[in-house]
């Protein structure tokens, strides 16, 4: 059986978009929360042309390939296909969270959620294109197997925050039902439990008949999907991320008319919220914020972390542009007898630390051990990062123009100088 209530797992997803930004931008962020030893790797996968009939073996699954896909920059487990959260070459961000709702978990091997994030950001060049990528693939394949890459099965269904350079939209299913609500203006926040009511701007065709027909909803008055379709007793998981919800809800009004890409990231590294965690089963295992200028000649920032604990990580700026520079540093060892790929699956591990999780690591640990020195570095890599947004901000703000051949070796830069530190 799949495990029902395992240690407190979270994740918290945000959207601001204009008047709640400080400047005429939409800005996303997520933390992943995932198991503590889980290593986030940071992938970039370039755009692609398919041929008729080819397939792509997703995390269990083997679909149908599309025509064209394209490039994509990921957060992602190192043991799985799919990603936690990232962005396309269109400036479409996705990030998805575990939810538990009145439908049956399945067992079967399905589409992942994470498998979902990275289908449709490689074939939605907007929001809403996405989703309907998405949504169709749900339908047809459905959603399940296990998330964790441990013997004992984990098995969530998903919510999900999409956006674009003009409006961002919130998915929540269960099983293969959703509903879909857009968001144009003000701001949005996700964490783990279903959080459309009323709003509903779009969802599955026999949502409502399958309502009724679990004897759901009466089918009187107006139809709320998160009353109808979440448990009728939230296990603990859920109840506490109704806390966080909260909490993060708060800290976005509080913020309103003024939201910028630091106000972010100082979000996601709150931890008396629980939005940065840090627990003995679970913590914040990546980070990402995303500048999406309404400005169209603008290029799109992606912030990444591609380490534990943001509160201690440095968010690290990537651009799309042509001749993108490698970061092997942020990509994990593969297998040729990896424990995710063998039937059965998780029998064994594999060490997947790519180099900059080893260093920051190992400065973790340092900074546990010498309080002193722990601050010191900690203050050096807020000044790092310091210098990567400056730089940005300027670039957003068309104070310097893009040089196409910088920001190609942008973000191997800002690793490679992250990394010198820790040495």
């Amino acid at each position: 059986m799949a495990e029902r209530d395992p240690a407190p797992s979270s994740c918290d997803c945000f959207v601001a978009l204009p008047p709640h930004t400080a400047a005429p931008v939409v800005i996303f962020g997520k933390n992943a929360d995932r198991p503590c030893h889980e290593v986030q790797e940071v992938v970039y996968v370039p755009a692609a042309i398919h041929q008729p009939g080819d397939k792509v073996q997703c995390t269990y699954l083997e679909i149908e390939q599309a025509e064209r896909t394209h490039a994509v920059v990921l957060s992602r487990p190192a043991w799985l296909w799919g990603a936690e959260m990232g962005a396309n070459e269109h400036g479409v961000c996705v990030g998805n969270e575990g939810v538990w709702t009145r439908e049956p978990l399945g067992e079967d091997e399905a589409l992942l959620g994470m498998d979902l994030v990275r289908l449709g950001l490689e074939r939605g060049s907007s929001a809403r294109e996405a989703l309907e990528v998405m949504v169709a693939l749900l339908e047809r394949y459905g959603q399940g197997g296990s998330c964790k890459e441990e013997p004992e099965p984990f098995v969530y269904h998903n919510t999900f925050l999409l956006a674009d350079r003009v409006e961002a939209w919130v998915l929540e299913t269960a099983g293969r039902y959703w509903a879909a609500q857009q968001i144009r203006e003000g701001s949005r926040n996700i964490s783990n439990q279903l959080s459309i009511g009323r709003e509903i701007t779009a969802e599955h065709a026999g949502l409502r008949q399958r309502a009724r027909s679990q004897g759901w909803w009466s089918g009187d008055g107006e139809f709320s999907f998160a009353e109808v379709f979440s448990l009728t007793h939230q296990p603990a998981r859920m109840e506490a991320a109704k806390a966080r919800y909260r909490a993060g809800k708060e800290l976005l009004r509080q913020h309103a008319g003024h939201i910028t890409a630091e106000t972010f990231m100082a979000i996601l590294r709150d931890k008396a919220s629980g939005i940065c965690v840090d627990s003995e089963g679970f913590r914040t295992a990546g980070s990402m914020v995303s500048v999406l200028p309404q400005d169209p000649t603008l290029p799109c920032v992606h912030f990444f972390t591609a380490t534990p604990d943001p509160s201690r990580s440095v968010f690290k700026p990537f651009v799309f542009v042509a001749g993108l520079k490698p970061v092997p540093q942020v990509r994990s060892p593969t297998f040729r007898d990896d424990p995710a790929k063998q039937i059965p699956r998780f029998q064994s591990t594999v060490d997947r630390r790519h180099e900059l999780y080893r260093r920051h690591q190992a400065a973790l640990e340092l900074m546990e051990r010498d309080q002193e020195q722990g601050q010191k570095l900690l203050q050096t890599l807020r000044d790092l990062e310091k210098q990567g947004l400056e730089g940005m901000n300027a670039l957003l703000g068309g104070m310097v123009a893009p040089r196409p051949e910088e920001l190609a070796d942008l973000f191997f830069d800002c690793v490679e100088a992250e990394m010198k530190f820790y040495t």
